[in-house]
This record gives structure tokens, C-alpha cells and sequence, in this order.
């Protein structure tokens, strides 16, 4: 961040809109009845109890990246037996988790003593700092559509759809050769939801191969 006052504007309203959507998450959480966690959820191999532990730990990592260290300070392996170890809890807990791990970064992401300069360390390789409050938005809302209760991206807030199809679209053309990286018509004739889900791989639309995006 160089201070600029539309680069601020910017942070702080992502980092309301990943607010939100913390709320919004553990608001639904909250209503439901019990859910049976080794319930399968719409992630091949993972319960929903895996899914809801992994919201908890990235939340974990972001709190982890704005400290200076890496997103997973144990690797790879370590984040694997954290969600591991996180999936045998019951429903309370791990509703109990996902909303104090949320609230801690909320608080963290709106804390003045936070440098918003350079880069953080994620497992995918550096970013910009200033980009956390939209990346651990899209954890959110991407992982809530997996769990299988009832939301989709359809249900996403637009405003996130609308940043983060920009950051997919940037991800697309950087992958495509020169001059080859404009989206596919089928995709471009979807809704914006729906073009978001397939470039994470969630959706799948006729004619088109998966984007292998995320």
C-alpha cells in the first residue's frame, strides 16, 4: 500500500464485505439444525465437519500472515492434519469455531496497528498484503457453497463476485498463451455467478472444459 486515498477506500471495503460475509456464514450456521457432521459434503473426500474445520484454520492462517509468518507456518502436511485432527467434532464445536476464528479476524483486519505494505506469504506463493480481506472472502464464500447447505453462488454477494471474477480473469490470462486469453463464449454467456464457478471448478458448463483455475 503507497497510501494512496482510493487504494485505502479500497481495503476497507473489502475488509467490510469479508465481514459480512463472516456474518452471513455463521448467521446460517447458526439456524440450522444440527447437522450431522461426517455428513459428505460437495467436496469429493470431505465431510462437511472437513469443510467447516478448514474455514476455521484459514482463518487461523490469516491472523498467522498479518503476524509476518507464513499462512501455514507447518506446511502443507500440517494444514492437512489440522482439518484431519478438526473433523471428528461435533456440530457445536465446529460452528463455535468457525465463528470465533472469524470474529478474531475481523478485529485483526480492522486493527490500526496492521502494515497493509508488501507481500504475505500464502501457500500458493506471495500476494500483496492488501489483498487478504478478498482472498479469505472468497474462502468463505467458496467453501460455504461446498458444504451443500442450501447456498450457491447464486447466493453470493455481488460485490464479492464482481472482484473476485476480476482476479480470476487476471489468473486465466496469465495462464493462456499470448493472444489466446479472452474467456470462451459459453462463458461469457453465463451469469456472473455462474462464469465464477466454473473458473473455481464448482460449476461445469456445456461444451467447456474445466477452467483449472483453483
Amino acid at each position: 500500500m503507497n497510501g494512496d486515498p482510493n487504494d485505502l477506500r479500497d481495503l476497507r471495503r473489502d475488509i467490510e464485505s469479508c465481514r459480512r460475509s463472516h456474518a452471513s456464514l455463521v448467521v446460517h450456521l447458526r439456524s440450522l439444525e444440527p447437522v450431522d457432521p461426517t455428513r459428505p459434503s460437495l467436496l469429493p473426500g470431505w465431510s462437511v465437519a472437513h469443510v467447516l474445520t478448514h474455514i476455521a484454520r484459514n482463518a487461523d492462517g490469516h491472523v498467522s500472515m498479518l503476524d509476518g509468518l507464513p499462512q501455514y507456518p507447518h506446511g502443507v502436511e500440517g494444514r492437512n492434519a489440522d482439518i484431519a485432527s478438526g473433523s471428528t467434532r461435533s456440530w457445536a464445536e465446529l460452528v463455535d469455531d468457525v465463528a470465533g476464528t472469524s470474529a478474531e479476524v475481523d478485529a485483526r483486519f480492522s486493527g490500526s496497528e496492521v502494515d497493509w505494505a508488501g507481500t504475505a506469504t500464502l501457500l500458493s506463493g506471495e500476494r500483496p498484503k492488501s489483498l487478504l480481506p478478498v482472498l479469505r472472502q472468497r474462502e468463505v464464500e467458496v467453501h460455504r457453497a461446498d458444504l451443500g447447505l442450501g447456498y450457491g453462488f447464486d447466493d453470493m454477494p455481488s460485490d464479492y463476485v464482481r472482484r473476485d471474477l476480476r482476479l480470476m480473469g487476471m489468473l486465466w490470462k496469465a495462464r493462456k498463451p499470448m493472444g489466446m486469453t479472452p474467456l470462451p463464449d459459453a462463458a461469457l454467456a453465463m451469469s456472473p455467478a455462474v462464469r465464477l464457478g466454473w473458473m473455481m471448478g464448482r460449476i461445469d458448463i456445456e461444451g467447456l472444459a474445466p477452467a483449472d483455475l483453483f
